[in-house]
């Protein structure tokens, strides 16, 4: 009995970690939580991407809620690039049955290691000058302004390369379906780099839109018999209560934070899942 309440209070710590770093970064916490619940507490790969699926929408409904109040999240962009990666999303999850745990670690560790490569490449960028955007992006109006508190001032930002993020973003949805990690390792360097969006908007954005994702494939986990309620239940309860609070944090930390912690993250742990990948 000691056991399983131990097991049960180092789920819902591991899980508020992976909902308050997921809400900051985007990443819906499942980049956190798949390698935490895996290589911390034993759990199969395979059910612990199911739980973080469900933790997934978890985080997206106390997050995005939040910055969309706060005017940070862009819906109008949100909903064009969830057309690809609710797409991909199917796409992985029917692929995922199909692949060796070895295999998901593999994936799992190449693209987070590039995503932390992206990211800190860009650290010391804090907000982009506000320019027109390509033609799709103004005929659809993919643009906006937010006031960001650690700024003390307004940003103006307008997309970029649409068309080709919107095929990165289907790639990131198959990522989702795939590893249960919400595609945000690679929504957030795609709307922040390609798009040229600012990193608050590209992280608010994604966690507005990793919700979707992950409803669309983890129909197919719970048709597997993978999502596993007493495992699936403790972790979205965790980290829905992180994600609120990640989300109260957004307005104080500086945009080069945000980078800086994003990379360091993911580095660290694209190495640990390397190494899982390896034996």
């Amino acid at each position: 009995m000691a056991e399983s309440w131990q097991f049960f209070v180092v789920l819902l710590t591991v899980s508020f970690g992976a909902g308050l770093l997921g809400a900051l970064l985007g990443l819906g916490g499942g980049v956190i939580l798949v390698p935490a619940l895996t290589l911390l507490l034993g759990v199969d790969i395979r059910y612990a991407i199911a739980a973080s699926i469900v933790s997934v929408i978890a985080t997206s409904s106390g997050a995005a809620a939040a910055y969309v109040r706060d005017g940070i999240t862009n819906m109008r962009i949100g909903m064009f690039l969830e057309t690809g990666t609710t797409a991909g999303a199917v796409t992985g999850a029917l692929v995922g049955g199909l692949l060796s745990g070895r295999a998901l670690y593999l994936i799992f560790s190449v693209i987070i290691a590039y995503c932390a490569c992206a990211m800190f490449q860009r650290r010391r960028q804090e907000a982009v000058a506000a320019t027109q955007g390509d033609a799709i992006a103004r005929r659809l109006r993919l643009g906006g302004t937010y006031h960001d508190p650690a700024l003390g001032h307004h940003v103006e930002y307008c997309a970029h390369n649409t068309l080709p993020v919107l095929g990165l973003t289907y790639v990131a949805g198959i990522v989702s379906g795939l590893l249960g990690i919400g595609g945000g390792p690679l929504k957030v360097p795609a709307m922040d780099i390609a798009m040229r969006l600012p990193i608050k908007v590209s992280t608010a954005t994604s966690n507005f839109m990793i919700g979707v994702t992950a409803a669309a494939s983890a129909i197919i986990y719970f048709m597997r018999g993978q999502i596993h309620p007493a495992l699936a239940g403790p972790v979205a309860a965790g980290v829905l209560a992180g994600a609120l609070t990640g989300a109260r944090l957004m307005g104080r930390v500086r945009g080069k934070a945000i980078r800086i912690l994003f990379s360091g993250l993911l580095a660290v742990l694209a190495a640990q899942m390397l190494l899982k990948a390896l034996g």
